[in-house]
């Protein structure tokens, strides 16, 4: 009998696997890779705090709202409180940009290298539901000298400089996706041993799929080009799938194919989601995976950010959808020209 079949291996841990891939950095130092497992130490413990909140008090409103006038749930508080002390603690980061605080954070480690923006628990509105909700992250190199705090200007990096970004998923199970820009890889967490191990190893999305998401409840103020699209969508019998948490939406369409669409509206004419840690981050997972991320004209990663919390339509999924709904909005603005 071949006795290495009693004890199969259990696979590749996210801590080996980071060290395996820390030679992909030419200014490796290991800063990155520390910077890495503190974001997933802090994704351990929410982890834990989410898989508790219907046995404690920490589900439903806070009763306060955050920067974007949104309420703020218990677990948003926890969650932002929770990655914040595991990047202050690691000292790695010097600076960071958080959904849920006005201001840009300064941790005190003024040698950090890094900048971190993050949304500490995206969809949080469907804790008390049980539907999935996520954690988005997007990490920069600062551009600042060190010795001093970090200011806007490290801040304010387009997607393009981004060194790392990921996300984690907090569903049937908890995964953690992210891209160093060689790859993405998605690693699944096995909580009787504490560890995130390899399981999806260089996800590769789908060039086209049958499944759109959009909250078609705002179809009254989409554009035309937006309308003719989800048009086109049905008449290809395409599935409509909205969850209502970006991390859930985005996860299905990487892994199976499909195309995510939160639009400019009438009530959100410069769209909804934050560019800094929901679209770029997003967007740079998306290109490693040979997806394709928009505002509907221009390439995400290319957009110049102005302000911490700017908002951003957003166009992401696989390459040939985002491509149609690019040329469908480039037909309406053509549309009022050749009239005029």
């Amino acid at each position: 009998m071949d006795h290495n079949k009693l004890a199969l291996p259990v696979g590749t841990t996210l801590d080996r696997f980071i060290m395996r891939k820390q030679e992909d950095f030419p200014y490796a130092t290991g800063e990155l890779s520390q910077l890495l497992r503190d974001i997933a130490l802090a994704a351990k413990i929410v982890n834990r705090e989410i898989n508790r909140s219907g046995l404690i008090d920490i589900a439903g409103a806070y009763g306060n709202r955050n920067v974007q006038g949104e309420d703020q749930q218990k677990l948003d508080v926890i969650a932002n409180i929770r990655f914040i002390r595991a990047l202050r603690n690691g000292g790695e980061v010097c600076t960071i940009i958080s959904e849920e605080d006005d201001d840009i954070i300064q941790t005190g480690n003024n040698q950090g290298k890094y900048v971190v923006a993050i949304d500490p628990l995206d969809g949080s509105s469907n804790i008390d539901v049980n539907v999935s909700i996520g954690t988005i992250f997007s990490i920069y190199r600062r551009i600042s000298p060190t010795g001093r705090e970090g200011g806007s200007a490290d801040c304010l990096q387009p997607g393009t400089h981004q060194v790392a970004a990921g996300y984690v998923i907090y569903g049937s199970s908890t995964m953690l996706v992210y891209t160093t820009g060689n790859g993405v890889n998605g690693f699944t967490y096995e909580p009787s041993l504490g560890e995130f191990f390899l399981s999806h190893p260089n996800i590769q999305t789908p060039k086209t799929g049958t499944v759109y998401s959009i909250n078609e409840g705002s179809s009254d103020s989409f554009s035309p080009g937006v309308v003719a699209f989800v048009q086109q969508c049905k008449t290809e019998k395409f599935s409509a799938r909205y969850i209502g948490s970006l991390v859930a939406d985005f996860h299905r369409n990487l892994l199976k194919g499909g195309i995510y669409i939160y639009p400019a509206t009438a009530k959100t004419p410069g769209g909804k989601l934050r560019l800094m840690y929901e679209c770029n981050p997003l967007a740079f997972i998306v290109e490693q995976a040979g997806g394709k991320s928009s505002n509907g004209q221009q390439r995400t990663l290319e957009i110049e950010p102005q302000t911490c919390h700017e908002r951003c339509p957003l166009f992401i999924g696989s390459k040939e959808l985002v491509e149609q709904a690019e040329a469908l909005l480039a037909q309406e603005k053509k549309a009022p020209e050749a009239a005029a």
